[in-house]
Formats: C-alpha cells, structure tokens, sequence
C-alpha cells in the first residue's frame, strides 16, 4: 500500500505524444536502413569528434582504418570529424569505401568530407544500433563518453551472444590502461566471466589489428570478394 506522503510527480504521459515518437523512431530507422543497406560488411570505428589533423590518435586511426579498407571492408564511422574524420579519409585515401552515420547535434558534430555516402540520425540509440548492425568488427580509438558507450554497447552485445563473435581492437594502450586495469577488478569480482577478456585486442600495433581483423572476420566467416552487383529495387525507390 502506497503510504499517503508519497506522491507521483506524473502520470502516464500522453498516448498521443508516446505515438508520435514511435513513429519516429520507425522512421528514423527506415531511414537509415535504407542508406547504407548496400555498403556491404563493414568495420565501424569509434573515437573522439575533438582531435584535429596532426594528432597522433587522428594518424593512427587514417593508418589503421586505410588498411583495413584494402582488405576489402568498408569503414563506417559516426559521420562527424575528429577521428571519425580520420577513418573515412584514411578509407578515401587508399580508393575504399568510406560511410558514415551522423547524429544531429546542435554543436561538435557535423558530416566530415571523406565519406562516399552518409545519413544524419536523430537519436543515439538508433546510430549506435545501425553502426554495429553492418559491421563484422570494430575499432575502438581513444574518445570521451560517447565512444565507451559505443564500445560497452557492442562489446555487451558479443558478451552476451545477442551478436556474433566479431573482434573488437582497442587501440592507444596508455589511454586506455585503467579501462583494462578495472577488467581485472571485474574478473576478480565475478562480475565478468574469466574469458570475456579475449573478448577484444588491446594494441597499438597496426599491423596486428589488421591481422586480428582479419583472422576473426575474413576467414572465420569466410568473406569473399564480391562476383556481381545487387541492383538497387526502383519500386521501393532505392538509387545506387
């Protein structure tokens, strides 16, 4: 029995209001559905919106991302600059495909130039979902909350088999020593299990991410290069 000094802030809210935000998340992810449903398996990185040309997370992640862009994946990004940035021109720069999918922000974020086909997304949840749906890895560059969000997100869902097993590579060692410290606080607490660890690769060493990408993606799921075009439907006026 609710005691009398309790009381509700609100209610319900409004049916109505509840309705037009489903619609919009229906939209939403209609819309991005059916921009980057043709950009084939891609690795998506992660990383900050704040690092300009020059610094070395941003070079890191235009090295690594190139190279994984010649192993025949597209990279897809949060669409937005900083590192973001520097994993599509690091695609662009080696002649791969480069995708992004942006969120709307009122600061910070806005499309980066190196990206071949793009969609802006209005809720996070919705860009977070559409940039783990088309990936078979995931590159994880040193970045603030958005980022460990995005990484927790995918990293939880291989946890706990709601996707397949792909590899994640954490990369920059030094800014992400205490993130790995504190696994081993969880392992020793119980709250993850001993082999979640080898559920990612922290390096700094590009050539070994390439190669773990590799290893865990191209061979284990026996990806190939494709023999012929799927040719966009035109009664559900899908362009190339």
């Amino acid at each position: 029995m609710t005691k009398p000094e309790i009381k509700f802030l609100e209610g319900p809210q409004s049916r109505w209001k509840e309705f037009k935000f489903t619609v919009s998340v229906l939209f939403e992810f209609i819309k991005g559905l059916r921009a980057l449903h043709f950009v084939g398996p891609c690795v998506t990185v992660f990383g900050s919106a704040r690092f300009k040309e020059g610094h070395p997370d941003y070079e890191l992640a235009r090295n690594v991302s190139g190279k994984i862009a010649q192993l025949g994946f597209t990279i897809l990004t949060g669409g937005g600059p900083g590192i973001m940035e520097a994993a599509n021109r690091g695609a662009r720069e080696v002649g791969g495909r480069s995708v992004g999918c942006n969120i709307d922000l009122p600061h910070e974020q806005y499309a980066n130039p190196y990206m071949d086909k793009w969609v802006n997304i209005k809720y996070f949840f919705v860009r977070k979902t559409l940039l783990i749906k088309y990936s078979y890895a995931f590159v994880v560059m040193p970045g603030g909350f958005g980022t460990l969000d995005e990484y927790f997100e995918a990293i939880t869902l291989i946890q706990t088999k709601m996707i397949s097993d792909f590899p994640v590579v954490i990369m920059d060692k030094e800014f992400y020593k205490n993130i790995i410290a504190h696994n081993e606080v969880m392992k020793a607490k119980g709250t993850i299990s001993a082999n979640d660890t080898d559920l990612f690769l922290c390096t700094d060493d590009i050539d070994e991410a390439v190669a773990y990408i590799q290893n865990n993606t191209i061979k284990r799921y026996n990806l190939s290069p494709a023999i012929k075009k799927v040719k966009p439907f035109a009664w559900l006026f899908e362009r190339k």
